[in-house]
């Protein structure tokens, strides 16, 4: 095959599954972080996921930016959910699967609409604001919040979350770990040394 539907090789594929299982340590360490912040905030405690949700978002970029072929931002979604839920108890539940699946998706999109050969700082903005976006509106069905007063709030809060968290902040580490050449051997590597 050729262009961006490249098979993974084993090589992507253990990338990926390493991504997804520290990620989902992280990512379950969020769910500590949004029971505190919830207790933290009082009465607007149910606005704490919103402000944090970015953070659940951050290893489908990374994967995407990396391996650079399709689906490996949802599988390393997927895979620090199952991390998540299945060996770390997290108490959000198995639909936190599904969540991961629709937030890899949108968080892959914005990449796949380029080919997968555009990473610059407004790509990862705007997979954070795609995974941010597709998840809430998934959650807000799943949670009632359609008609309620703070469903605006709750929309921009994850929205700007999604960007810094799940978008800018995957960029900073994507090229933090390309300077060290631990990524040099996978897709990221090739392009910088063609480049450079």
């Amino acid at each position: 095959m050729t262009g961006m539907w490249k098979r993974l090789t084993l090589k992507d594929l253990v990338l990926v599954a390493v991504l997804g299982t520290v990620l989902g340590f992280l990512y379950w360490a969020l769910v500590q972080a949004w029971t505190a912040l919830s207790v933290l905030m009082g009465p607007a405690g149910d606005l704490a996921q919103h402000f944090l949700l970015g953070g659940w978002l951050i290893v489908a970029p990374i994967a995407v930016a990396i391996v650079r072929k399709p689906f490996v931002g949802v599988i390393a979604e997927i895979l620090a959910s199952i991390v998540e839920v299945v060996f770390l108890g997290s108490a959000v539940g198995p639909l936190l699967i599904v969540a991961a699946a629709i937030q890899g998706a949108g968080s892959e999109l914005p990449f796949a609409l380029t080919r997968y050969r555009r990473f610059g700082w407004a790509v990862y903005a705007l997979s954070g604001l795609c995974g941010a976006g597709f998840v809430f509106f998934y959650s807000a069905f799943r949670s009632g919040w359609y008609g309620q007063d703070l469903f605006l709030l709750r929309l921009v809060v994850q929205l700007v979350s999604g960007i810094v968290l799940g978008g800018l902040l995957a960029k900073v580490v994507v090229d933090g770990l390309a300077k060290t050449g631990v990524v040099d051997n996978f897709a990221i590597g090739r392009e910088l040394a063609r480049k450079g």
